[in-house]
């Protein structure tokens, strides 16, 4: 039980770090973030491909719910947004939970 506690604390570590991300990204950019890796220089195409990375569940859920509403698409395609939308908040929290504890030296 502890185990399956742990994991959802790591994926909502990682869905905050998702949104903080894509909405610090839409303060700076004034746009929404997308899945697009249009940069200029090597440094805009890294920058573009990292932002996606640790931004990708709250780009989906934005999408997913505007899909929902704007365009009525089914329930079972918010559901399956929302899965992949976990599980990438799963697998980004970990690193983002490794990077804290490096940081407060427990690691």
């Amino acid at each position: 039980m502890l185990d399956l506690l742990i994991v959802g604390y790591i994926a909502c570590a990682g869905f905050v770090a998702a949104g903080f991300l894509g909405s610090f990204y839409q303060l700076v950019t004034s746009q929404p973030p997308k899945f697009n890796f249009a940069g200029e220089t090597v440094t805009g195409f890294v920058t573009g491909v990292l932002m996606c990375v640790f931004a990708g569940p709250f780009i989906i859920m934005r999408n997913a719910i505007r899909g929902r509403r704007i365009e009525n698409r089914p329930v079972g395609w918010l559901v399956a947004s929302s899965t992949i939308a976990g599980m990438w908040s799963m697998c980004s929290g970990l690193v983002v939970m490794n990077i804290a504890l490096i940081v407060a030296g427990y690691a």
